[in-house]
């Protein structure tokens, strides 16, 4: 594992990470596999089961969701309960004694403009506290450009962020073609939606535009996670992931590959974890059906999360 100094640059950013042999069980035989010598520290049941005690951090936990996410999403009005991005994770952080304030953002607009409305909606809420951001793309941009001072970042985690792009944005610009492009971007600008983030997930804007102007800023911490998942035939992300990687070569969770998600201090690469599971979207009904065939539950993302908070806390933030 590679721990980049508050000074690091993008540019510095894009050292390999040293080469390492994981083991890892699988049907009670141990194998050694070879693609995981860049998965850094692999985690891999590690949060299938809450722990008793979590450390709690000095200061406030952002958190603001990615491309198409929202804060809450009212789908019959007023009079009945929303459904929330950050389902279980939000109480959960709070019943410990955790600060969290969750952050709104526009789903698809550009990065450069959600940046702009995540600072806003930070310095309304935080009222000049020190925070802890749990984000991606847009809170680099916001750290790194627009430097607000209403309120004091101490560190950003990302997770399974596309710090160098997607294959599947290329591949799908590059399959849809301008034309067609043009005329889904009209009917997403008819019901509402802004469409200036997609062209950004590609990796030739990524590593040639965004990272070049967004360096790390010297005093903030960054930490990152990745995740690989090695989805079944009906899985949603089963092509997703296969145009992954076989473009980019390497693991990834459907979305985002490991390598793009590595920024910062990498601490590690979650094992068979969608990009859905993260934001615990698909944990109750996925695990539901595993246990029903006798398979034990491998990923929690409430004990995720509460770690992430645990590890800032022992970090003295």
């Amino acid at each position: 594992m590679i721990r980049l100094s508050s000074r690091a640059t993008a540019r510095s950013c894009y050292r390999p990470f040293p080469l390492v042999t994981y083991t890892y069980r699988k049907a009670s035989t141990e194998v050694e596999d070879p693609r995981l010598n860049r998965f850094g520290r692999v985690i891999k049941d590690e949060f299938a089961v809450m722990r008793e005690k979590y450390e709690v951090p000095k200061h406030t936990i952002i958190l603001a969701h990615g491309l198409l996410g929202f804060d809450e999403l009212r789908l019959a009005g007023s009079k009945f309960p929303g459904l929330h991005y950050w389902r279980g994770i939000t109480e959960a952080l709070s019943e410990r004694g955790i600060e969290v304030i969750v952050a709104a953002v526009p789903p698809s607009g550009s990065i450069e403009a959600r940046a702009e409305k995540l600072a806003g909606s930070i310095a309304a809420k935080a009222k000049g506290k020190n925070v802890n951001i749990i984000a991606g793309l847009d809170s680099r941009y916001m750290i790194s450009c627009i430097k607000p001072t209403e309120f004091t970042i101490l560190s950003l985690t990302t997770i399974a962020s596309p710090h160098r792009g997607s294959a599947f944005a290329d591949y799908m610009f590059e399959s849809i073609g301008p034309r067609a492009i043009k005329r889904i971007y009209k009917v997403m600008e008819y019901f509402g939606f802004e469409t200036g983030a997609f062209s950004q997930l590609t990796r030739d804007y990524m590593t040639k535009n965004f990272n070049a102007k967004t360096p790390n800023v010297e005093g903030i911490r960054y930490y990152s996670y990745g995740a690989s998942l090695e989805p079944s035939f009906w899985s949603v992300f089963a092509a997703s992931h296969s145009i992954i990687k076989r473009i980019e070569g390497g693991a990834n969770d459907g979305l985002v590959s490991v390598s793009s998600s590595q920024w910062g201090d990498y601490k590690g690469t979650l094992i068979g974890v969608s990009h859905l599971d993260l934001i615990n979207w698909t944990n109750r009904l996925k695990w539901f059906f595993w246990e029903l065939t006798g398979s034990k539950r491998t990923f929690n993302a409430i004990a995720f999360y509460l770690d992430i908070t645990d590890m800032l806390a022992k970090e003295g933030l």
